[in-house]
């Protein structure tokens, strides 16, 4: 099924998420998408499955126009999705998941024994031998259950099939495979756009490749015109620091955080220290643990060994409430699910760990409160400076600075910031009120600071040091003033080849 995007463009009132984006993937061709979080691939993809309607511009299939389908039409159109998390159903069986909706049946009652047939059939044509159609889906591995999606949106007649970074929880044998499905569909006259950020994969796989950047599609090339230094360039733009450096750390004896032989499941051992007022950042691709580690830092998944400190004081951090005792505080990738309070009030959000400390005889002060939000809200240049306005009304920028709020107020007592993903989806005004914050944050209060990203200018505008993490461990370091965006790139796919994908435990993410 040929493809045609043309100037499609989506808007969320000021919030341009795509703009005037065209993209071409012709039958039997593998097309690779590449971008930054926030440069508008999960728009893209939602506007080629149904599940966001454009604003302006054209879809077209097969030279159809098809604009504004829902779902279930964009289905029909053979149109198929298949997202890193996976939309089978746990509870039933592979031959369930196969024919969920589209039952055969005799007299009204489901032929279950023609749809195993089928499902070995469709599993077969998928390579999926040995899977067996009666198994429960919840006890494949994560490699097997996506070969059952995509078994099922091919039995279904997908001629786009759209795959959203569809290794990065598959081990090394897992993505082989995968790969090798991905050709032999596209030699079926299967269109692909293929959602990667492992430039391995891209110069393996793809006949295409477009680069995206704030909701633009800014570099297209097809070839031999594709190549490492090329996506190197596209995506990180030659970009250079574009802020002012951070203050320089206040080295001392004592760091602020210690760790030492930090393990858990899929991570380490990792050590790390980190000085008073030292911003350091955790890159590397999904799936290089980056994530785990502050997750298992912050006490939200298990750690199997190491002991930690916070300035020289033992912590233990086996759970969120007790990391926050010791000073560790936690602002999550996704806001809006893991952080933001969206019905409660901006004021609410920003002292709702520091109620009882600015309370008195055991009732709120709501004159201390004020006192504190006022001062974030400076701080952080909060728009519109509304206490009461429900979270949820304000920008996803000010919805993030509100979170971090949370953490820098004068009440938190916050000594280790832990920031994964801090400006995705937050636009460029923003992000510079994020960085200079964080970077007063450090400079002021001697608060140490990680930052877990895959964005090098993410790296570059704001942290002193760099650690590059693969495999849930740390395998280089780098000092930020003696690099650039495009170095740290090819960084971190030098020490993260491509045609290893790391192995990780069942249900843990990047």
């Amino acid at each position: 099924m040929a493809v045609a995007v043309h100037g499609l463009t989506k808007r969320y009132g000021a919030t341009v998420a795509l703009d005037d984006v065209t993209l071409h993937i012709p039958d039997g061709e593998v097309h690779a998408l590449l971008g930054h979080n926030g440069a508008g691939k999960s728009t893209l993809i939602k506007c080629l499955g149904g599940g966001v309607h454009p604003s302006s511009g054209t879809i077209e299939l097969d030279g159809r126009e098809v604009s504004g389908l829902s779902p279930r039409e964009a289905i029909g159109a053979g149109v198929a999705v298949i997202y890193q998390h996976l939309s089978v159903l746990e509870n039933l069986t592979v031959a369930e998941n196969l024919f969920i909706g589209q039952e055969r049946t005799r007299a009204g009652l489901i032929r279950r024994r023609e749809q195993r047939e089928l499902t070995r059939e469709s599993l077969a044509r998928v390579g999926a031998h040995g899977i067996d159609p009666d198994m429960k889906v919840g006890a494949l591995p994560i490699g097997q259950r996506q070969m059952v999606e995509i078994a099922k949106v091919l039995q279904r007649d997908a001629r786009l099939l759209i795959l959203d970074e569809p290794t990065a929880a598959l081990s090394r044998a897992e993505a082989e495979r995968l790969g090798e499905l991905v050709r032999e569909l596209a030699g079926r006259g299967i269109a692909i756009l293929y959602v990667t950020h492992l430039l391995g994969e891209v110069l393996k796989l793809a006949d295409a490749a477009t680069v995206m950047r704030n909701g633009r599609s800014v570099w297209s090339a097809r070839g031999e015109a594709i190549t490492r230094d090329s996506l190197v360039a596209a995506i990180s733009d030659g970009h250079g620091a574009t802020h002012e450096p951070a203050a320089p750390p206040r080295y001392a004896d004592t760091p602020v955080l210690a760790v030492r032989g930090l393990t858990g499941p899929g991570l380490g051992p990792i050590d790390l220290t980190v000085a008073p007022g030292e911003i350091v950042a955790c890159y590397g691709l999904i799936g290089s643990g980056r994530t785990r580690f502050f997750g298992t830092l912050f006490g939200r998944l298990p750690r199997s060994g190491g002991t930690l400190s916070v300035d020289g004081v033992p912590r233990d951090a086996s759970s969120p409430a007790r990391a926050l005792k010791g000073g560790i505080a936690l602002v999550p990738s996704d806001r809006a699910k893991e952080g933001l309070f969206g019905s409660l009030s901006a004021l609410d959000n920003t002292v709702v760990n520091s109620m009882r400390r600015l309370g008195r005889g055991g009732f709120r002060s709501l004159a201390a409160e004020r006192s504190v939000f006022d001062r974030v809200a400076s701080w952080l240049s909060l728009k519109p400076v509304s206490p009461e306005l429900p979270a949820a009304r304000f920008s996803g920028g000010n919805q993030q600075k509100i979170l971090l709020g949370r953490w820098v107020n004068d009440a938190a007592r916050t000594r280790v910031m832990l920031l994964d993903d801090p400006t995705q989806g937050v636009d460029v005004g923003a992000r510079k009120d994020i960085y200079d914050a964080v970077k007063r944050l450090a400079a002021e209060r001697g608060v140490g600071v990680l930052i877990a990203t895959n964005e090098p200018e993410e790296v570059v505008d704001l942290a002193h040091r760099c650690l590059i993490f693969a495999r849930g461990a740390v395998v280089d370091e780098l000092v930020v003033s003696e690099t650039s965006a495009d170095g740290l790139l090819s960084a971190v796919h030098d020490t993260t080849p491509d045609t290893r994908i790391i192995d990780i435990p069942e249900g843990t993410i990047r």
